[in-house]
């Protein structure tokens, strides 16, 4: 290795490139844009998405049903899980399940469903629980906290 290898490709305060100043510079008279085209006129702008004219990638691929952008993302955790991954008596809260592993990423809403048995006290804090949950928290002994934050959907006995 040589010490010129070293310091290869480092260019810490690379000038701008002036352009139109004269053929001896290398950017004169075109200026780098070349002969005409698109390119080549003051104002040129274009999409992102424009690819020449061909069908652009985001209306090749197929897109399904509704994607609602509002909608809120929504973590959820099974008492099973809790069962497996915290002692009798802990707290279980949303930065507890994070260390864990079990509520992972970006969430708006925590919810707590009942799959799977339950036999530790456990106090959990979190946004949203379902019946079952609830039902098998407090039979073990311990108790269901409702966070504050967005509002939870409740669905009137009709069913819409």
């Amino acid at each position: 290795m040589n010490l010129n290898d070293v310091h290869r490709g480092i260019r810490k305060n690379k000038k701008r490139k002036r352009l139109g100043r004269g053929a001896g510079s290398g950017h004169g008279k075109t200026c780098g844009r070349g002969h005409k085209g698109q390119r080549s006129r003051a104002g040129y702008s274009v999409k992102a998405t424009f690819e020449g004219g061909q069908m652009p990638l985001v209306r090749r691929i197929p897109k399904r049903g509704f994607n609602n952008r509002f909608a809120s993302t929504v973590v959820i955790v099974n008492v099973g899980e809790l069962e497996e991954r915290f002692d009798d008596g802990a707290e279980v809260t949303p930065e507890a399940l994070r260390e864990k592993n079990l509520a992972k990423g970006r969430y708006d809403l925590l919810k707590v469903l009942g799959d799977g048995e339950l036999t530790k006290k456990l106090r959990i804090s979190a946004h949203r629980f379902s019946a079952s949950a609830v039902e098998k928290i407090q039979k073990a002994g311990g108790e269901a906290t409702v966070l504050p934050g967005k509002a939870p959907v409740v669905k009137n006995k009709q069913g819409s």
